[in-house]
Order: structure tokens, then sequence, then C-alpha cells
């Protein structure tokens, strides 16, 4: 990389491009004190000289290093005030807050760090933050993932926009070098302190910075180039997957109370690459995504949709999701509890009245016609009966041991247990499924599957009932 190079005009025309360096604007800076954060405050101040912007300077004292620490919280505080800006700290304790909980220390200092930040945003009532990760971060992060282990999507590294929590995180600097900056700071007197931790090789970034990459530059002595090239490639192709993922999730994905249902047929469709993003995606929704993206269970959850045989799978994903496929459909989400069996009874009065069945989400819209009114076209989800041939109250139920039905056109009786498995019914979806039955206990309707040969409307009939069951359950 060329350290001469003049980067200011390249950074700040893409911020105006991208919309967040404009009249009237503003933006939180968070500054740690080091030498690439203290170049972007410089930048940023520079920018507010030609176009207004206003400048809330945050600094998070993690307390790791004692007066090392202090003092780079009163180079920014004094720095601050010196160029007539805004100025918010906030001091970690994490020494004190690790030993306590055990965490572990860069995450846990992350988390707490962009807490704060967060907190300063809404403060200010700002939209962007601005920091100062930049092209030698990029390629760390990037090569950090291969060694560890990554997909594509970790391929792409730090991402220069994305937003989180409503707050929109920039990084204006990632193409631009570690050398640049500091060049940066020299040529415009630019105050910055140096992180003694940094040196610290107990850290695996600091290892790799130190050790592993000046040796890998030996063969490439523009590795870091490459790698941020590789990023600026990954992020492209990352977001257009995303962008297919979340089409065919809208396409073929269906919310079943806290989890999702999908069908076999249409999975196996998709391009594996789709396959995966798609089961990335829906694990993403739990609590604790970490502990269920590791790369053999996605595939192990894709070939579980997509084989012809078994076809009824149970796998447990941890956290309390379950992958569940019976025939033709499978449920990603959280394991659910026993299903509550469930009983209505029913007297039927003049004109249309209807009947919620909380337990499963759905509704029968029940109409008394006067004379015979047969069905038009044939629809599973509504049945037509002889209301004189009927024993009242009738009643709507969750299926019972035992249920038989005369199915129309059949001769003798069914178990309805075997219909359900002709039918391919999914065993978890079983008990939510509504069946209408006789007040003297027989079964007449399943909506959805068929209904018995008794109360047919016929010429002779005087008034006919008509039931219609709308199914708008989410589970």
């Amino acid at each position: 990389m060329r350290p001469q190079r003049d980067w200011t005009d390249e950074v700040m025309a893409r911020a105006r491009e991208d919309g967040w360096w404009q009249e009237g604007g503003a933006v939180v800076a968070a500054v740690s004190g080091g030498p690439d954060s203290m170049a972007l405050l410089r930048l940023l101040k520079t920018m507010s000289e030609t176009t207004p912007l206003t400048i809330v300077v945050a600094h998070a004292n993690h307390q790791f290093r004692g007066a090392e620490s202090d003092a780079e919280a009163e180079l920014v505080a004094r720095v601050a005030q010196e160029w007539g800006l805004s100025f918010e700290s906030v001091e970690l304790g994490m020494p004190a807050y690790l030993e306590e909980t055990g965490r572990n220390a860069q995450s846990a200092s992350r988390e707490r760090r962009y807490a704060f930040l967060e907190e300063v945003a809404r403060k200010h009532g700002i939209r962007h933050l601005v920091t100062g990760h930049h092209a030698d971060d990029q390629a760390e992060t990037v090569l950090m993932r291969v060694i560890r282990g990554t997909a594509v999507s970790g391929l792409a590294g730090i991402h220069p926009r994305r937003t989180e929590n409503g707050l929109e995180r920039i990084r204006p600097l990632l193409r631009i070098s570690k050398c640049e900056l500091l060049d940066y700071c020299k040529r415009n007197g630019v105050p910055y302190a140096v992180d003694s931790s940094n040196a610290d090789r107990h850290y695996f970034r600091n290892a790799m910075r130190h050790d592993l990459i000046p040796e890998l530059e030996r063969y490439n002595p523009r590795l870091k180039e490459s790698l941020v090239r590789l990023a600026d490639s990954a992020q492209a192709d990352d977001d257009y997957m995303e962008h297919r993922a979340m089409q065919a999730f809208r396409e073929g994905v269906r919310p079943s109370g806290q989890g999702f249902r999908l069908e076999r047929r249409w999975f196996r469709g998709l391009h594996v690459a789709l396959q995966r993003r798609l089961i990335k995606l829906i694990l993403n929704c739990s609590s604790n995504p970490r502990q269920m993206l590791d790369f053999l269970r996605i595939e192990e959850l894709a070939e579980a949709m997509t084989q012809h045989r078994p076809t009824s799978i149970r796998l447990d994903l941890g956290n309390g999701w379950v992958l569940r496929r019976e025939y033709e459909e499978s449920y990603i989400g959280p394991g659910h509890p026993e299903s509550i069996p469930f009983h209505f009874a029913y007297a039927v009065t003049d004109g249309m009245d209807e009947l919620n069945i909380g337990e499963t989400g759905g509704r029968f819209e029940l109409e008394l016609l006067r004379g015979s009114v047969p069905g038009g076209k044939a629809d599973r989800n509504e049945a037509r009966f002889d209301f004189g041939e009927l024993a009242f109250p009738l009643t709507v139920r969750s299926r019972l041991p035992g249920d038989l039905m005369q199915p129309y056109g059949l001769n003798g009786t069914k178990k309805v247990q075997d219909m359900f498995v002709d039918a391919k019914v999914p065993r978890s979806l079983r008990d939510l499924v509504p069946i209408l039955a006789n007040g003297d206990g027989r079964v007449l309707w399943i909506p959805g599957l068929r209904r018995s040969g008794h109360a047919l409307v016929t010429e002779a009939t005087a008034a006919t009932l008509r039931i219609a069951y709308a199914e708008d359950r989410k589970t």
C-alpha cells in the first residue's frame, strides 16, 4: 500500500455519497485515543468545517491498564475540548466486571463498549456511529476467520455499514492502511496514544499481527491488500446471497408459533447455497444462534430436510430448538409442549354464527339455510348437512383414541388415526385438527380431509347447515 496517496478526498466523497455527511448531519465518533480513531476524529473535524456536521466524541475507558488507560481518556477529552466538540465518557471497570462474571475479556468489553456508544447516540438523538476500523483491521479479521474456519459470509470481514439496534455503524477507513493513518497524524500534528497491550501476544490478533502476517508477507508482500480485496468481493457476494435468501424465506417459509415450517420438495429444489443460507436465517431467530450455527450442524439439517427416507426425523438443536420432519413438512423452532385437548358444544341458531377454537387458532363459520342447498364446487374446508338429520348439540373437539368415521362414498368405517396417516398429516399437528361430531358422538367431518356419509343434503332437505373452517393458526 502507498502511504503518500491522498485518501481523504476519497473518504469524504464516499461519505457524501452514502448520505451521512450532509449539512445538519450528526455522528457519534468512537475515539479510543489511538492513531486510527484520532485520525478519524481529525478527518471528521475537517469535514465539519466544509459542511456543518455535529460530532459527539465518545470514549470508553475499560480500565485494563490503570494510569495508561486514564491518560488516554484525558487525551481524548482534551482534544475534544480544544476542537470545540461535545464529549461523553464512561469508566467500564472491566477487571472487576470480568472477575465477577468470568466472561471472555474481549467479547465482554466489546459488548459493554457498544452499549455505551448506543446510549450516547440515544441521548443526543443521533442515528450514525462512526468508528476507526481500518484496512489492517480488515485484513487481520479475514485471516483470523480463515484460520478458525468460516463460510463465505465470514470472508466478508468487517462491513463498512451495518445497522444494529436502530444505530447505523459506519467504518469509513476500511480501505485505509495503518501506515497511511500514522502518516496522516504526523503530517497534521494529530496527537495520539500508543496502547501497550497491542504488543501482548497473548491475544490471538496481536500474535497474528506481529508474527504470522509478517511471515506470510514473505510469500505475498501485498497480503493485506489481497485480504481487503477478498473482503470487498465477499461482501458483494454475501449481500446478494442474503437478498436471495430473504426472497426464498418469504416464498416458502411459514411462521409457526415461535418457529417455522417449510415443505421438503420446495426446499430440495433450492440451490445448496440457498439451503444453507435459509437454515442460518431461520436459526438466527433463536435467542442464542451461535450455539447452533455450526457448519456440520447446518449440513446435518439440510440433509435431514431433503432426504426421501426416513419420512419422520427429530433432531435436538440445543437452546430448546428442534428440527422435526414429518412426511413432506419440516418444522424448525422451539420444541412444542404437549397439546391441550379441546371440546366445544354448540347449539345452532338461525342466521350465521362463528365458533373460534383458541387452541388451534382456527374458526368455524356456521350458517343455517332454508331449503335444500347442496354444495357447489368441491371444498374440503366446507361441508353441508341436512339440519333435520343432526343431533344437537354438535361438538367440536380434538381427536380421541379409537375415533372412527364412516367416510362418504366408502362402505364401513375407518379409524381417524389411519385417515391422518393416509393424508400424511404431521404427527405434531394431529391433535390440532378439529373434529366435528354429532350429538350422539358420531364423527361428521374432519376439515381438510373427509366428511361422513351421515346427514347428506338431498332434495327432501328442509333446512341446510353450512359449516366452513378457516385455518389461520400459526402453530
